[in-house]
């Protein structure tokens, strides 16, 4: 049995683990909530967007509409993983990883370029030996539409001209605080609309207003962007949700391991004092024995 000492130091070590952890599920919880705003806020505006490029694309046979439609056979694939900065957030970051080696598989026909976003996926993606580009991964130090726009320009030009012929979102849908979903969703090329299983109406006659050129110069770019920071949006509410789990569960954990530290604490102590009480007892009887 461990000496009252030991477990003594055992119990503070496990109390200060738990202040940790609560104070993390704490500051999680609290930016949990400005991200899940943000999220909640987007995903009407971001969905209708997709819908009306979707139509706008199946239905149009121009040319120029179709750029970022464009099928090709696939040479060279981009795959952008979001993950968090830090750690600390559960399978987070791990199931990202398990996505991204999934999706690259997929395409062991084709070169695979990853660009990363967040610190951990920068780090996954270089252990793996990946071609990266690895100017756009620390967006979340500074996170806005701006600093996303960038890293989604880079990817709807590098469509554009022929560097990639398929781009892939890798990042975790936000559900609730204890469920993220992880979505390999295609960004380019765009994929047409198709409602319950039928066939996206691509025979279907619009009028642009203001003008085919306003449509294809502003909406499209425009709805590819919004569906990037959404996607990294959402990466970024998740993280704080899983996070918020994963330290409330170590909280709970830890507050488990204090009770039985505790009573191993009482139990050495008591048998301390019963050793004791004997040896005094045993002393004192051999003393009356020897008069």
């Amino acid at each position: 049995m461990a000496n009252l000492k030991e477990v003594k130091e055992r119990i503070k070590s496990v109390s200060s683990t738990q202040q940790i952890t609560r104070a993390m599920k704490m500051v999680a919880a609290a930016k949990l909530r400005r991200a899940q705003d943000k999220i909640i806020q987007l995903r009407p505006y971001s969905e209708k967007l997709s819908a009306i490029l979707a139509n706008v694309s199946a239905g149009n046979s121009d040319e120029s509409m179709n750029t970022f439609a464009e099928e090709r056979e696939i040479k060279n694939v981009l795959i952008v993983p979001v993950t968090s900065d830090r750690g600390l957030c559960g399978a987070f970051n791990s199931n990202i990883n398990k996505a991204l080696k999934v999706v690259a598989n997929a395409y062991a026909d084709a070169t695979v370029y990853v660009m990363p976003i967040g610190k951990k996926a920068n780090d996954i993606s270089k252990k793996q030996g990946f071609k990266r580009i690895d100017a756009y991964w620390n967006i979340f130090g500074n996170l806005s539409f701006e600093t996303v726009r960038e890293a989604a320009e880079h990817a709807m030009n590098g469509f554009e001209n022929g560097q990639y012929d398929k781009v892939i979102l890798i990042y975790n849908e936000f559900k609730n605080v204890a469920t993220q979903v992880v979505k390999s969703e295609q960004l380019l090329p765009i994929v047409q609309l198709v409602n319950e299983g039928e066939v996206a109406a691509t025979g279907t006659d619009y009028i642009f207003e203001p003008s085919k050129d306003f449509i294809v110069e502003d909406l499209i770019p425009k709805s590819l962007k919004i569906q990037f920071y959404k996607a990294v949006l959402e990466s970024n509410a998740s993280e704080h949700g899983a996070r918020m789990t994963a330290m409330g569960k170590a909280t709970d954990n830890a507050g488990d391991l204090l009770k039985e530290l505790k009573l191993m604490y009482n139990r050495t102590r008591q048998a301390a004092i019963t050793k004791e009480i004997l040896e005094i007892v045993g002393g004192a009887e051999a003393l009356a024995a020897d008069k």
